[in-house]
């Protein structure tokens, strides 16, 4: 079957699915295989569930007889396929991308919230679908009513961002940052930099604009003879930004054309991904009155930047994921804080060969810190040699350290919890 014809059932399908127990009536589902998981084995259940058609790539389950098993070489570049497919059919919908090492999801977050003031209809990457499968489904969920879309690209290696971005074809793009992360994949800061910039190479050869931080020293040389709407807080840009943080208050504040504007995520860290979606909400002709509506109204509840309080303490749970520069941006804010301050800190997974170096760095700015106490868990940190201070414990796993924590309650008044999305740092909160 050729990706046109099957694109006729998509658009009467009620959608397409790759979990056979998601499946709807009339659903396409996609039986994708991962390390521990082979979907074809659920293809003939899907069908059952109510799939119009099942798409599989293993002859084993296969069956000449049944017309709504589709049998392909790969089912993920089939699916890949029609998600191009269906966006040459919406090229009219600009589309925006965002990528970067940190911050991407609470940009394009904010960046949806702004939007939203002014279009009724926009479509955006949800829950953590920002990968190779989560973007042709993605793109597959965006209606002919949308009106503009914001998609989140994630990557781990080189050469996925431009694949993505031959995906999706985006308008425009905006990189947050480039840090140390996912370094098993990119093996040094150099092939970060490199996989991000694949944006900039994307939008360049297809005339499309970038969004730039003329700040970042590397977006602003790499973005040179490109289609760019800057912002700044030194430069001569097209949004000139002051930044408010204040050390005192959890709160970020910043100053764009004398209006003063309000966020409740906490760090400076964050205050450029406010500003970014500040700019390009102007660049989208938002009135900065809806701006700072949204920007104040935004909270986070996905573990990112989120802050809590319980007895008297103020949490600031960061700990969807972690990095060495999403790590040491954090605590540089939290150490700013004024008032008695514990730090629970869990792994920072992926990071190749260089996971020892930046752990240890990270135990370093601690010892330095005026962070009273500091609770590291897991076996990276817990393996690092015995440091200097005694304000910092080390516990093996989480189970350790919520044993102990339940013998010795905590007393303070700031407590920021970050680490990998494996370590699951946000069950701690129970027992603080």
């Amino acid at each position: 079957m050729k990706i046109k014809d099957l694109y006729k059932i998509y658009t009467v399908s009620s959608g397409v699915e790759i979990n056979s127990n998601n499946i709807k009536n009339g659903s396409i589902f996609f039986a994708l295989k991962g390390k521990n998981f082979d979907g074809n084995q659920f293809a003939h259940e899907a069908i059952l569930n109510g799939a119009s058609i099942a798409i599989i790539d293993n002859k084993k389950y296969f069956v000449h007889q049944t017309k709504n098993i589709l049998l392909v070489k790969d089912t993920l570049s089939y699916l890949q396929k029609l998600a191009y497919y269906h966006r040459l059919k919406l090229l009219h919908i600009p589309i925006i991308v965002i990528t970067g090492s940190n911050g991407k999801t609470t940009t394009k977050e904010l960046i949806k919230t702004i939007l939203s003031k002014k279009y009724k209809t926009v479509h955006y990457t949800k829950q953590n679908f920002n990968n190779h499968i989560g973007i042709p489904l993605t793109i597959l969920s965006m209606s002919k009513k949308t009106q503009i879309s914001v998609i989140e690209i994630g990557a781990n290696k080189e050469k996925e961002i431009y694949k993505m971005c031959s995906i999706i074809y985006p308008d425009y793009g905006y990189i947050t940052n480039f840090g140390k992360a996912h370094l098993d994949g990119f093996k040094n800061i150099k092939g970060v930099i490199r996989g991000k910039l694949e944006l900039y190479e994307f939008l360049k050869e297809n005339k499309k604009k970038v969004f730039v931080n003329e700040d970042d020293p590397i977006q602003l040389t790499h973005s040179l003879g490109m289609d760019r709407y800057t912002f700044s807080e030194k430069g001569d840009s097209n949004v000139k930004i002051t930044y408010l943080w204040k050390k005192t208050n959890l709160k970020s504040f910043l100053r764009v054309r004398n209006v003063k504007i309000e966020s409740p995520l906490f760090g400076s860290y964050n205050l450029y991904n406010i500003a970014s979606a500040i700019t390009i909400g102007i660049y989208f002709k938002v009135s900065l009155k809806k701006i700072k509506k949204a920007i104040k109204e935004y909270y986070p509840n996905n573990y990112r930047s989120q802050i809590l309080e319980k007895k008297n303490i103020k949490i600031i749970l960061d700990c969807y994921n972690a990095n060495p520069s999403s790590m040491v941006e954090s605590l540089i804010s939290f150490n700013k804080i004024k008032g008695n301050k514990i730090a629970i800190l869990g792994d920072m997974l992926e990071l190749g060969s260089s996971s020892s170096y930046e752990h240890v760095k990270i135990i370093s700015f601690l010892e330095k810190s005026n962070i009273e106490k500091i609770f590291l868990i897991g076996e990276r940190f817990f393996q690092i040699s015995k440091n200097k201070y005694d304000k910092i414990k080390k516990f093996y796993n989480k189970k350790i350290f919520i044993q102990w924590i339940k013998k010795h309650p905590i007393k303070t008044d700031f407590i920021l919890i970050k680490g990998s999305r494996k370590n699951t740092l946000e069950s701690l909160i129970h027992f603080l």
